[in-house]
């Protein structure tokens, strides 16, 4: 019984640097190869980076990427590796007819096959069927003994799907190449799944995934060995970048590859056939001993904050920025942003910025400089009266005789916005909002104001998860960041004298899981109201039309990290110009 260490290498990629991803994929190969590794598996499109979007429109952006392929393929000496790439077909005067989202299968150097992805995702942030191709094929490459089947991220998700069919053919080794976002509880969805193929057919699993955050979008790791009996053999890190080996044995691969049981052609319900090939045999590196592997990773508010961080961290720096401006209002929103971007890109690389008005509090005035002091980080203080009060005179003739409303409260959130926008742009920083999803959704938020920014760090977070994040934050700190104080106070926007949230909306441990209902879970509000105990039916009536209503507010919104199950953004595509009302 033959046996091989096999290795996930998941990598930080950045879409469109096709030479940047080339280099880390060869830094995980040397890496890979002085372990001792036999087969290492990279994320899905690791030389593109995921998700390429409409650079995949681009002929010479998918071309520089097929190229390469063969660098890469060179650098393969004495190991095999699995390689996410764009593969396409052309027609007959030479342009690009067809693209396909594929692994490539290098053994010692050579190429020796192509995987085109079977099941493409159309669906949440996923819109492959824009792009690509399906394929129609799933190979079987004998390596080193080893029947070998590869696939894609969305194809073992279906079931049968191409893995099936791989093993039904003979494959003894499955190994899927992955960009698979972070949520909330999916990881154990992922360990379900590989472990439910695994223990199918009696086959060794190994699902590689991407690390690192893009856009929206961040990517935790956490690749998954599973065994044939459905046991977890090894989980990789989490949000961080490695290279993970384990040792497998394979049962049953005394007969000769043509003539084991099984290994008649088969289909999915997609109709994916199997082709069977054979690799060089090439003999690997000398085996050290490895490090016992991780098999029970944890899925707590530690791992949301951790995957903000990275999010956030990878969303300056890809974009090219060094330092951020963040206005510090002394409350909870703000204080939990500045933390995070502390961690994600250190406390010298931030400035808090106050703006007070004359219906700031002492209290909020004071926290505001408490959290700064804590963190290390300078606070400017750029009171706004003189704008507020300037916008009241240039405005006078046009609202005498009318009542004050939301509209003159705005005007000091605008001010802000601009001072914010002003400071960023005169030093090329990046401005962090600070509004959480409670407020995205039911625009309890000002456009042009506290929406300004250019990357909004807690769009997804609940405000219910944004205490319990403060909370595990300075669990972890012997100087705790975030005071008592700031924790225990009342929410308020201070817009008016004495204003507090709960004016405008129902408490948050009311409002958060009416929002959870009818935004992530997408129920209709003759299903949500009935059973709604805590919140009277006409509140929460009220509540679900502000999110029909402020549609137009969040297309406007900055970017944030995706966290939940279904996320504004890309996420979540409502018209904004639409009638339908529950």
């Amino acid at each position: 019984m033959p046996n091989i260490r096999v290795a996930s290498a998941q990598i930080n990629t950045t879409v469109g640097d096709i030479s940047g991803n080339c280099n880390l994929i060869a830094d995980a190969i040397d890496e890979a190869r002085s372990i001792g590794t036999d087969i290492v598996a990279f994320p899905e499109l690791s030389i593109t980076g995921y998700p390429p979007e409409d650079l995949l429109l681009s002929q010479h952006f998918v071309r520089t990427n097929r190229r390469a392929l063969d660098d890469i393929a060179k650098h393969c000496q004495n190991i095999a590796a699995m390689i996410g790439i764009v593969d396409y077909d052309e027609d007959d005067s030479g342009n690009i007819k067809n693209i396909y989202n594929a692994a490539a299968i290098i053994v010692d150097t050579q190429i020796v096959a192509i995987y085109h992805k079977n099941q493409l995702p159309n669906y949440g942030v996923f819109d492959e069927l824009r792009y690509f191709t399906p394929g129609t094929t799933a190979q079987i490459i004998e390596i080193n003994g080893i029947p070998t089947g590869v696939n894609i991220c969305e194809d073992i998700w279906i079931t049968p799907g191409p893995g099936d069919t791989q093993c039904i053919a003979g494959a003894k080794l499955i190994l899927t190449l992955n960009s698979s976002p972070y949520e909330i509880g999916k990881l154990q969805t992922r360990i379900d799944l590989v472990t439910s193929l695994a223990k199918r057919h009696g086959a060794h699993v190994v699902y590689a995934n991407q690390v690192g955050g893009q856009d929206e979008l961040v990517f935790d790791g956490s690749s998954i060995f599973a065994g044939p009996k459905g046991d977890v053999l090894a989980v990789a890190p989490r949000f961080q970048e490695a290279v993970t080996a384990i040792d497998i044995e394979i049962a049953d691969t005394s007969l000769p590859f043509a003539k084991r049981k099984g290994t008649r052609e088969q289909s999915d319900r997609r109709g994916c056939s199997t082709t069977k090939l054979s690799a060089p045999h090439f003999s690997p590196a000398t085996k050290p001993n490895l490090p016992t592997p991780n098999t029970t990773p944890t899925d707590d508010v530690s791992q949301v904050y951790a995957a903000l961080t990275l999010g956030t961290r990878d969303y300056i720096h890809k974009t090219g920025f060094q330092k951020v401006a963040i206005a510090l209002s002394g409350g909870i929103d703000s204080s939990i942003v500045a933390c995070i971007a502390a961690d994600a890109i250190g406390h010298e690389n931030i400035v808090g910025v106050a703006m007070p008005s004359r219906y700031s509090s002492e209290g909020s005035i004071v926290d505001a400089q408490d959290l700064a002091d804590r963190l290390n980080i300078p606070l400017w203080r750029v009171p706004i009266e003189p704008a507020h009060a300037a916008f009241e005179q240039m405005l006078a003739d046009r609202f005498h005789e009318t009542e004050p409303n939301t509209a003159e409260e705005n005007v000091q959130s605008r001010i802000r916005g601009n001072v914010m926008m002003t400071i960023a742009n005169k030093f090329n920083w990046l401005v962090l909002t600070t509004g959480n999803k409670s407020e995205m959704a039911t625009g309890y938020a000002t456009l042009y104001g506290d929406m300004a920014g250019g990357f909004a760090v807690i769009k997804d977070i609940p405000k219910q998860l944004v205490y319990q994040l403060s909370e595990y934050r300075n669990s972890i700190d012997d100087n705790p960041p975030i005071s008592q104080s700031v924790i225990d106070k009342p929410p308020s926007a201070e817009l008016r004298p004495d204003q507090l949230d709960v004016d405008s909306l129902p408490d948050y441990d009311k409002l958060d899981p009416l929002l959870k209902a009818y935004v992530e879970q997408r129920k209709s509000p003759e299903e949500i109201l009935p059973q709604l105990d805590n919140i009277d039916q006409q509140t929460a009536a009220r509540i679900i039309r502000t999110v029909d209503i402020n549609e137009y507010k969040r297309r406007q919104s900055p970017p944030g990290v995706k966290i939940t199950g279904l996320a504004f953004g890309r996420d979540r595509r409502m018209p904004i110009a639409s009638s339908w009302r529950h």
